[in-house]
């Protein structure tokens, strides 16, 4: 690289975060087909948002709108079903933790979350590996096959479709993360060969009465892994937390995605990318509806302070862990059932 391309990361390092007090809004398009200069300057916006919030959001991101209002049906089809029906596929059923869990299942602030956890129900849909996959056979956690709800023609497909969708998305944004942290382009792809990628569709009934910090929608947490790629609906909700404490609004965005890092990110990059605390706070009285998805890397990548994000006067501050242990520490703090499972 040439003196002029290697700054990009030096100068990141000077200076506090900014408190942005809104949202990054960063055109994906010109990094999916433009040439090396034009990549790099948007691999700057996503370094510059990265570094200050944690959070922005893409715009022609390259996943059709009919794909997105597809899976978005075929999530409330799921959730419109009988409680004893979504049971038949409950997450504590699943070796490799997918399926439904039910409102409270998951508590992401159990800390403040004192009642009965998250208000919301959800599903993980994770690459589905058949039980004579080599991993499976090896007895590799979260690798296996997934639970599909029956009597929904096609919802397994419609599900499969935006899984592949947005993990080209996630190699995209992958890329981009690297050319902002001054490495080549390519730098993450031997980590994600086989990525532990799920796709956790969320539904946020109406929160009647007064709602304070002791049940939220989802509880202020950071997320667990490396990026997390967000459709949301129009009915809102979720807030983030500036780097000067402030909660400020992520509102939807007709046509984008919202990205955020995740802790592992902010491990490997020596918390320069900064892993920011959100929550989601559904005062509509409506039903809110959301679709994450979570790109994390192959399970025996080495997650490791990368170089350029260390030095004599920043070493690194998190020993070295895998993709997959990293998220197991972390599921096993969230999911009782899981770490009951694992005690038991």
């Amino acid at each position: 690289m040439t003196t002029q391309e290697s700054t990009l990361l030096d100068q990141s390092l000077i200076g506090e975060r900014i408190p942005l007090e809104a949202i990054p809004l960063i055109d994906l398009g010109p990094f999916r087909t433009g040439d090396r200069a034009v990549r790099r300057e948007v691999a700057r916006q996503l370094g510059e948002a990265c570094r200050n919030i944690g959070f922005f959001y893409v715009t022609n991101h390259g996943v059709p709108q009919a794909l997105i209002d597809r899976t978005f049906a075929e999530a409330k089809r799921f959730f419109d079903l009988p409680p004893e029906i979504k049971a038949e596929i409950a997450i504590e059923q699943s070796p490799c933790h997918r399926g439904w869990f039910a409102l409270g299942g998951e508590n992401l602030d159990p800390a403040k979350q004192t009642e009965a956890g998250d208000f919301k129900e959800g599903i993980k849909i994770g690459r589905h590996l058949e039980p004579d996959h080599p991993l499976v056979m090896a007895g590799i956690a979260l690798h296996g096959p997934n639970l599909w709800p029956s009597g929904l023609p096609g919802w397994r497909e419609a599900m499969q479709a935006y899984f592949d969708a947005l993990s080209g998305l996630g190699h995209d944004i992958m890329r981009g993360f690297a050319l902002a942290l001054e490495l080549e382009e390519d730098f993450f792809d031997d980590k994600l060969d086989l990525p532990m990628a799920t796709v956790g569709p969320l539904h946020y009934p109406p929160q009647r009465g007064a709602i304070t910090e002791a049940r939220l929608g989802a509880g202020a947490h950071t997320d667990f892994g490396c990026l997390t790629i967000l459709a949301q609906d129009p009915v809102g909700g979720l807030q983030v937390r500036n780097s000067a404490g402030k909660w400020i609004d992520a509102p939807y965005v007709p046509g984008s995605y919202v990205v955020n890092i995740g802790d592992m990110m902010a491990r490997w990059t020596n918390d320069l990318f900064a892993s920011t605390k959100h929550r989601v706070v559904n005062v509509s009285n409506r039903d809110r509806y959301s679709i994450p998805f979570f790109y994390d890397p192959d399970h025996d990548a080495e997650v490791a302070c990368l170089a350029t994000c260390q030095g004599p006067d920043n070493p690194p501050k998190y020993p070295p862990t895998t993709g997959l242990q990293h998220l197991l520490d972390m599921i096993d703090a969230t999911f009782d059932y899981h770490r009951d499972k694992k005690a038991g």
